[in-house]
């Protein structure tokens, strides 16, 4: 079983031609590279989850921005801007709750917009390819930092603490390392022993499995003590004593915490709270949104219900044509948050007062919010 670190999720093709994502929906049981060189694949990789993980997103975007940028034959800025805009808006239109997506092409666009008088077309495209790579090495330190913020307070509880994850927000989610998972590679990297040291608790992730097929593959992969649970089984590991800690990822904070994540994990933090565990949210700074004030703002996306009645089955599970609910995501209340780790610190409560003393500031946006 190949190590997670060892796989790059999100890159710019050798020929800097295309994007190459690796296949999420096929692991843990093949392990495919595609290449993406159209903007409907790209849509399609993003929107059917062959990519996913708000940060790995975020690169994708940044690099599909770029590549279909650089495919644009013309010497007119005015007519290269349009095309631009035109790129940024229809990938941004594919998943619309993660704030990394449109966050990341926001970036790539304001490169084009504040420069567009200074450089030719040409030189322009060279400048957006640096700023894609610059996204993306980013975010490499940033998942580190979280994790080594997180490897803290493992620290504080002890070696042989149990943790548990919901959804999947580890190295395949970024660009490395990830967010919730990385505080355990961080761990590894200082010694401790990964069967003895560190016990991880996936929860299943239903309907589509994130956890049982990506955070199980990536902690068992990785050498640690690694199991999976489905999401109704979560408060009997709870209350069995054996959960020291709680890390979870995100796809958008709102400024006074209330934040976006993989569903059921609202129900994971409301049971924490009941039983006394601590509740971490790991957070990349660009994924919280000061435009928003309460997670009342975050639009959530309803999936297919084929994902709920069809898929993983080799029969249909569910009645032809009963009715289905399939948010992908819901809303956590900052209520029930212990703290929400940044690569630039853990904020706590008030969170809106955390984050500007961390100079997060509402980012100024070019791709409107949907």
């Amino acid at each position: 079983m190949e190590n997670a670190l060892n796989l790059d999720t999100v890159l710019l093709s050798d020929d800097e031609k295309a994007v190459v994502i690796l296949d999420q929906t096929l692991l843990p049981n093949e392990c495919k590279f595609l290449k993406l060189d159209k903007a409907e694949d790209v849509w399609d990789a993003i929107y059917k989850l062959r990519v996913r993980g708000a940060p790995a997103i975020g690169v994708c975007g940044a690099y599909a921005y770029f590549v279909l940028a650089d495919q644009f034959q013309t010497d007119d800025m005015d007519a290269f801007v349009k095309k631009c805009t035109e790129i940024m808006e229809y990938i941004n239109s594919s998943r619309p709750t993660a704030v990394n997506l449109s966050w990341a092409l926001n970036r790539m666009h304001a490169v084009l917009m504040a420069e567009k008088d200074k450089l030719s077309v040409a030189d322009m495209k060279v400048r957006l390819k640096k700023e894609a790579h610059a996204i993306r090495e980013e975010d490499v330190q940033i998942s580190r930092n979280i994790g080594q913020y997180g490897f803290e307070l493992l620290e504080k509880l002890g070696k042989g603490v149990g943790i548990m994850t919901h959804c999947n927000a580890g190295t395949l989610a970024t660009a490395k390392y990830g967010t919730a998972l990385a505080p355990m590679y961080i761990a590894l990297e200082n010694g401790w022993d990964g069967k003895k040291d560190l016990h991880v608790y996936c929860d299943e992730t239903r309907p589509l499995l994130q956890g049982a097929r990506l955070s199980a593959y990536e902690m068992q992969a990785a050498g640690i003590d690694t199991y999976v649970q489905c999401d109704n089984m979560a408060s009997y590991t709870m209350k069995s004593g054996k959960v020291g800690i709680i890390f979870v990822g995100c796809d958008r904070v709102a400024a006074n915490g209330d934040f976006a994540n993989k569903i059921g994990t609202s129900g994971v933090a409301i049971m924490a709270k009941h039983y006394g565990i601590p509740f971490y949210v790991c957070a990349p700074s660009s994924t919280i949104d000061m435009t928003m004030e309460s997670g009342d703002e975050i639009h959530i996306e309803q999936r297919k219900p084929e994902e709920v009645t069809e898929m993983w089955y080799e029969k249909r599970m569910a009645p032809e044509g009963v009715g289905v609910v399939n948010p992908a995501f819901d809303v956590t209340d900052h209520s029930l948050v212990t703290g929400i780790i940044t690569e630039k610190g853990i904020a706590y409560a008030p969170f809106k007062e955390s984050f500007e003393k961390m100079g997060i500031k509402p980012v100024e946006k070019f791709v409107d919010k949907k």
